[in-house]
């Protein structure tokens, strides 16, 4: 080992010259005592700080799945077609006689109707009329008066024995609906043309009475 030492002192007493060296030593021993004596005063307190930059790498963004919709084919059930609906006149229902006069024909019952077309009160006058109408047929034994028939019924039944009865009734019917049942105002025209139609009626049943029913 002193060989060693002793190889690499003259080598670096080759490059540096001995008194140097020696100043060189005295020097970094003397800065080496100074640091020591005013430790930690020459030590900064806050050192600065390296800041570093923040690599920010792209997120890979991958397209959401959604799982496709299935598409039933809607079922359609077929409608039920409705009937047609029936006119006013073929659906109103014709108003019975009234039981506690059986017997009276058209020209005595005229009375009741009278005194309320007398009143103003066209729509039960002509109500009235068809009542005594429906009255006299029943008892001349032309239709059989059953609860709830309808003015198409009552016209179809007295037409198939009296073919002659069946306008006046059908016009007859035509007014009585039009009034009860599509509830337009009732005036003195629709009492008159029902007072006609009653005589009508009248007038082929006791003509019948003498010769028969004429084609």
């Amino acid at each position: 080992m002193s060989r060693w030492w002793t190889e690499a002192v003259a080598a670096l007493g080759d490059l540096v010259p001995l008194p140097l060296a020696a100043l060189l030593l005295v020097l970094a021993a003397l800065l080496a005592a100074l640091a020591w004596y005013f430790f930690p005063a020459w030590v900064p307190r806050r050192l600065p700080r390296v800041r570093i930059p923040r690599l920010r790498l792209p997120r890979p963004r991958l397209p959401r799945w959604r799982p496709p919709r299935l598409r039933l084919p809607r079922l359609r059930l077929p409608r039920r077609r409705r009937p047609p609906a029936r006119t006013a006149a073929a659906a109103a229902a014709v108003p019975a006689p009234r039981a506690a006069e059986p017997e009276r024909v058209a020209a005595g019952a005229a009375s009741l109707a009278d005194r309320l077309a007398a009143e103003g009160r066209y729509a039960e006058s002509v109500r009235e009329r068809l009542r005594d109408m429906v009255r006299e047929l029943v008892a001349r034994r032309v239709v059989e008066h059953r609860p709830g028939m309808t003015v198409t019924e009552l016209t179809a039944a007295a037409a198939r024995g009296r073919p002659r009865l069946h306008p006046v009734l059908v016009a007859a019917g035509a007014i009585f609906s039009d009034l009860w049942y599509a509830q337009r105002p009732a005036t003195p025209e629709h009492d008159r043309r029902m007072r006609e139609l009653a005589a009508d009626l009248h007038r082929e049943l006791t003509a019948d009475l003498g010769g028969g029913d004429r084609p």
